[in-house]
Order: structure tokens, then C-alpha cells, then sequence
């Protein structure tokens, strides 16, 4: 940093955009903020000095050089209203956001300015970085300090009556809830960053973001059709704002359709208008699963969990949902391959669906035993037996109907016999 100063002048931050390297540009404006002027014109010029000094260290991916330059800033805060200082430090800690590999660095930088916001007694600040800290411990699976930080954050932002931040919180609450797989809270927290939500007006990205937490929490419990409405809500917001996760709402809406069974429709929604601004590997992983789900192919589902691995296993709630589309998908198979059979050996049944021995035996045991179908497994012999379905005897139904009818004509009978006692 250079000792001379410059004047804050429109000048001056002329000279840093024409600078012919980043690392002058950001000499010339560290000089820029150097002057001592705290006029309210210099002070306006220092404002814009600051923000294109964050932009270029984020461009340089300098991320613990913006930290130590929030910090030096922290005298000029004084010079300038609440409001700015505000607008200021949540711009840089989201600069730091946006370069990667940053995130324990965003968790300390967060807590230092917590830190400072309670000495200097900037509640609404605070507020708003506390909401991101809690964001952030989320992301790093850092749930019960999450947890902790979020409850008392929620009381005091309902005594404030601060909406917009309360929908933040309690959708962030939701997310924290469902992430400790604990649906009842989850389903209340979204409940209530709704009713917050209804009370004022939202931007489209958070009324997008309740939408898609909200089919989410629907997927979650079965309910595919209800969870589509919810997933398309979003991703129309999603798409009018060009927003990257837009393509995360249209893959979930593409995950119902293959769950209630309507594989074929993929293809038609990847080929409309919207579908087509979103192809990629995400909607190409969809449509192999939508694939194989029509085939009733474990083979080519196992093929796109392999060659779609990022998309679909490391994405925990697709992953989740085609866990249980694979156990489905085995069942309905091993189901038609042995209902030829009333003795089969299990290492032909394996080589017939094209699966390790081991894993169907396991299977097989399983579904005796949630009375899928009526069998036994000879371990010795390394054979499947399949029973004939029990036909049910027609006289018992009828004989306890016969019994049911004689104890209500028996009871007539009494109340008649008490009626003429009296």
C-alpha cells in the first residue's frame, strides 16, 4: 500500500478502470481511500472506491485480503450512515462467497463481524449476519451450532416484527430441520416463513425459494404430484430471473414425474422452450433414469447412477428418491422372473436380472418376510421355494357373519325383554 495518498475524485477512480493490471487498479484505490477528507463528496468517492476494490479482489481471488480490508475499513463506518455500512459489509463477506474453497474462511469473517456489530451496537446488521453464519454452519454440516444460533435469532427477530427477515430465518430454519431429517419441524418452520411471507411483499427468488423447499418437504413424504405444482412455481421465478437454480427446480419436477410413474413425459418437458435453455448434464441424468424406468431395466439404471454419479448419488435428495425407485424397480423384476418357478436356484435368478448373488438372496430373504410373496429360502441348496398363494376358505367369513347377525338379533331380543319388564 503506497503512503502517498490520492484526492477521492472521480478522477481518481477513472485512473484505477484504466489501469493496465488489477494490481494497480487496486494500489490506486487503497491510495484513493488513504485520504483523510471526510466531505460528503469524498466520502460518496470513497463509497464507489470501496466497491470496485472488493470486485477486483474478488476477481483476483484474494479472499483473506478482503477480509483484513473490511477490517481497516471499520474507521470510515464511522463516518457514514448505518444503512451504507450495511449495504458494504454484506457486499464484501458475499464477494468472499464467491470465490471458492472459502467457506471456513466466510464462517470466521462472519463471527468477526458478529462480533463487531454487538460492540457497536448494530443490531439490524447483525441480524443479517447471523442469518448467513447460520446459512453457512448449515452448508459445513455444522447443525447443532446452527441450531442454537437460528432459535435465538427467530425470538428476537419476531419481537422486532422484521418480516423479510423472518421468512429468511424460518426457510433457513426448515432447511436445517429437514437436513436433521426431522419432517414435523420442518413442515412448521415452512408453515411459518409462509405466514410471514403472506404479510408482505417477497421477491420473486425467495417467493421461488419457499416454493422450492416446499416441494421438497411434499417429495419428501410421498406426495409427487402436489411436490411437481410446487417445483414448476419455482422454477418459472427461477427462470424469469435467469437464475442457476432453476435447473435444479426443472431436474426435481423431472424426479416426480418418474416417481408417479409418467417416465415418458420427460422427454416432452427437456424438448419444450424452457426445458431446452437448461440442457445439460443434470437433465441428461434425469432422462437416463426416466429411461430406464420405462424399460424396467435395472441394468441401464445402474448405468446412469454410474455415469451420472455427481447428478444423482451426490445430490442427497434425488439420491434419496431413486434409493427407493431401485428397490421398487428390483422388486417388480424379481417378481416376473420367478413367477415361473415353484423351485429356483438363486444363482440363475441373479444371472437372469444380472446382479451379484449375495445382493439377491438378500433381497429375496427381504421380501418373504414383508409378505411380498410366499416362499422360503433353502440356503443349503442355494434355492428359492415359492408357495402357492393360500386360497382363503369361504365358510369362515361366512360363519362369522352368521355369528354377528345371531349376537345382534340376540341383543334386539334383550332390549325387547327389558322393554316388557318395565
Amino acid at each position: 500500500m503506497s503512503s502517498s495518498y490520492l484526492p477521492a475524485t472521480t478522477d481518481s477512480i477513472a485512473q484505477a478502470l484504466e489501469a493496465k493490471t488489477p494490481s494497480e487498479a487496486i494500489s490506486i484505490l487503497y491510495r484513493v481511500l488513504e485520504n483523510p477528507s471526510s466531505a460528503p463528496d469524498a466520502l460518496r468517492i470513497k463509497e464507489q472506491a470501496i466497491t470496485n476494490l472488493s470486485d477486483l479482489l474478488r476477481q483476483e481471488n484474494r479472499a483473506e485480503e478482503l477480509r483484513s480490508f473490511l477490517t481497516q475499513l471499520r474507521p470510515f463506518f464511522a463516518l457514514i450512515p448505518k444503512a451504507k455500512t450495511a449495504k458494504i459489509v454484506r457486499g464484501i463477506i458475499d464477494d468472499v462467497a464467491k470465490i471458492p474453497g472459502t467457506s471456513d474462511l466466510q464462517i470466521s469473517l462472519c463471527k468477526e463481524v458478529v462480533q463487531w456489530t454487538r460492540a457497536e451496537k448494530r443490531t439490524f446488521l447483525r441480524q443479517r449476519v447471523e442469518a448467513k453464519l447460520a446459512a453457512l454452519l448449515m452448508e459445513n454440516k455444522e447443525y447443532p451450532e446452527a441450531l442454537n444460533l437460528l432459535s435465538g435469532l427467530i425470538k428476537e427477530v419476531r419481537r422486532l416484527d422484521d418480516k423479510l427477515l423472518l421468512v429468511d430465518i424460518n426457510l433457513l430454519e426448515s432447511k436445517l430441520h429437514f437436513s436433521l431429517r426431522n419432517l414435523p419441524k420442518a413442515k412448521a418452520s415452512l408453515t411459518a416463513a409462509r405466514t410471514a411471507a403472506n404479510a408482505i411483499y417477497v421477491p420473486p427468488a425467495q417467493q421461488g425459494n419457499i416454493d422450492l423447499q416446499s416441494g421438497i418437504l411434499h417429495a419428501e413424504e410421498k406426495d409427487y404430484k402436489t411436490a411437481y405444482s410446487y417445483f414448476f412455481e419455482a422454477f418459472e421465478a427461477f427462470n424469469a430471473l435467469e437464475d442457476p437454480r432453476a435447473v435444479f427446480s426443472l431436474k426435481y419436477m423431472l424426479l416426480c414425474k418418474v416417481m408417479v410413474s409418467q417416465a415418458d413425459d420427460v422427454a416432452g418437458i427437456i424438448s419444450s422452450k424452457a426445458g431446452l435453455q437448461y440442457v445439460g448434464p443434470e437433465l441428461d441424468a434425469m432422462k437416463a433414469v426416466a429411461d430406464a424406468h420405462s424399460k424396467r431395466s435395472l441394468k441401464l439404471f445402474e448405468i446412469a447412477l454410474r455415469d451420472f454419479r455427481a447428478q444423482l448419488e451426490e445430490d442427497p435428495i434425488v439420491h434419496r428418491h431413486l434409493s427407493s425407485l431401485y428397490d421398487t424397480l428390483l422388486e417388480q423384476n424379481l417378481c416376473r422372473l420367478i413367477e415361473p418357478f415353484s423351485r429356483v436356484e438363486i444363482a440363475h435368478i441373479a444371472e437372469l436380472i444380472e446382479l451379484p448373488v449375495d445382493h439377491v438372496e438378500k433381497k429375496l430373504s427381504q421380501m418373504i418376510l414383508d409378505k411380498k410373496f410366499a416362499g422360503t429360502l433353502d440356503q443349503g441348496a442355494g434355492c428359492l421355494v415359492i408357495f402357492d398363494d393360500p386360497k382363503a376358505d369361504a365358510i369362515y367369513p361366512a360363519t362369522l357373519e352368521t355369528i354377528s347377525n345371531i349376537g345382534k338379533v340376540v341383543d334386539s331380543l334383550y332390549v325387547r325383554s327389558a322393554k316388557i319388564m318395565t
